[in-house]
């Protein structure tokens, strides 16, 4: 007896299942190539031990402050919002395991959760598997790190928020602000989201989410804000745009020196505060830039959300004054949501993204002493990686001005505006 039809309708056809067994068997062989890496971390290329050293001693540290019913408010690597503490605490969910091998495997559960959503996403009409793909193939240019850094866990929360916009904006704004509450850059994806009705039911459910999430996080935990102080305090990190100026100042005569400071190796001496406080006027600067994009795009797309998310990140990653190696992990993300869409204007910009990656984990851990001594090959390390992402800045905001400011087309529907056409924005 033949299928009914409603039976074949929900079944993949063919090619797409092989695509998608296909896709299963790369994410099992990269992850495990990873795990590999991980066990021998201790290996001098694989940075000595430095990359696992942050889960079983910082982290688990701060699993037991956090334990006591009070964030670490005197430490100061402590620089993350409340939320943070939930994945922190997370690990405890698996008894039968060490706190390490508990915060692996979750990380793991979190990227396969992601990977299942972009294929997810991948399957429906007008969508591609190329962001399943991407984010399959292309994690794993960054080693190990992504599973000994709690940024796969984030990138999950920014991921779902914006694959669920088309069928709730209640639940992209929500997923957003919990997202925002472990790490801050999350709610960046919800700039793209159209104007008029979409935007106010998602910006208005990510504020009511995080103003109860957080007064939450603040009746079971003490210093609660104790995160603000110690990210002020940060300085200019050896990978930032403005660290990789002042390294290659040092072989000019500058004699500013490398010190551990805030949980990362930044630089002291004359003219750093000059830079830190350059870093903070360009982020402003891009953020002027976002809102003016946004005030005058005319024409929304079904990809107009996620190739905006990738470039308001983009753009706030660049002008950071800390660019750390798991920083790209939610580039990777953001550009893998992109590509699950047909229409996107940023193809480009994942490969560049993919391309720093990869240069990303050659500085670090493969050669990040070199990096951090100011080699000439750490400084053309950081050249290389830094230049890529500003290419991958640039043209992911021309692609994104350029294809939302012209008006619609007689005929064409307005997707700027609260007439949205069928299949780009469902009312929730």
């Amino acid at each position: 007896m033949s299928a009914t039809p409603s039976v074949t309708r929900a079944l993949p056809a063919a090619p797409t299942r092989h695509r998608l067994l296909a896709l299963t068997a790369a994410w099992l062989a990269t992850r495990a190539l990873m795990l590999t890496l991980l066990a021998h971390n201790t290996l001098p290329l694989l940075g000595g031990g430095s990359v696992a050293r942050e889960v079983w001693k910082l982290y688990g540290h701060w699993h037991g402050v956090l334990e006591h019913g009070a964030f670490p408010a005197h430490d100061t690597l402590w620089q993350y919002p409340p939320g943070a503490g939930a994945v922190l605490l997370s690990p405890s969910l698996l008894p039968g395991l060490t706190y390490f091998q508990a915060f692996v495997a979750l990380t793991l559960a979190s990227d396969a959760a992601i990977a299942l959503m972009l294929a997810r996403a991948g399957t429906r009409r007008d969508r591609s598997l190329h962001g399943a793909a991407y984010w399959t193939l292309c994690l794993p240019l960054l080693l190990h790190v992504p599973l000994a850094r709690y940024d796969v866990q984030v990138t999950a929360f920014a991921v779902a928020s914006l694959l669920v916009l088309p069928r709730s904006r209640r639940a992209c704004g929500a997923l957003a602000a919990l997202g925002a509450l472990v790490k801050v850059w999350p709610a960046l994806v919800l700039l793209g989201t159209p104007r008029g009705r979409p935007t106010r039911s998602a910006w208005s459910w990510a504020a009511v989410t995080g103003a109860a999430v957080f007064a939450l996080f603040a009746g079971l935990f003490r210093n609660p804000l104790a995160f603000v102080h110690q990210q002020g305090g940060r300085g200019v990190q050896i990978e930032s745009f403005g660290g990789t100026a002042l390294a290659l100042a040092t072989h000019a005569g500058w004699p500013g020196r490398v010190r551990y400071r805030y949980g990362a190796l930044e630089f002291t001496g004359p003219h750093v505060p000059a830079v830190a406080h350059l870093s903070l006027v360009l982020t402003a600067a891009a953020f002027a830039l976002l809102l003016l994009w946004r005030i005058r795009a005319r024409r929304w797309a079904p990809a107009t959300p996620y190739d905006a998310a990738l470039t308001a990140v983009l753009l706030f990653t660049v002008t950071s004054r800390v660019i750390s190696p798991q920083y790209m992990i939610w580039l990777l993300g953001l550009a893998a949501v992109c590509l699950t869409s047909r229409a996107t204007t940023q193809r480009p910009v994942a490969a560049l993204v993919a391309a720093a990656s990869l240069v990303s984990a050659i500085a670090y851990p493969t050669l990040y002493h070199d990096v951090a001594a100011c080699t000439w090959t750490g400084c053309a390390l950081m050249v290389a990686r830094n230049g890529l992402l500003a290419a991958a800045a640039v043209t992911s905001f021309v692609r994104l001005w350029r294809s939302t400011k012209r008006e619609p087309l007689p005929g064409e529907p307005d997707t700027g505006s609260d007439r949205l056409p069928h299949g780009v924005l469902s009312p929730s």
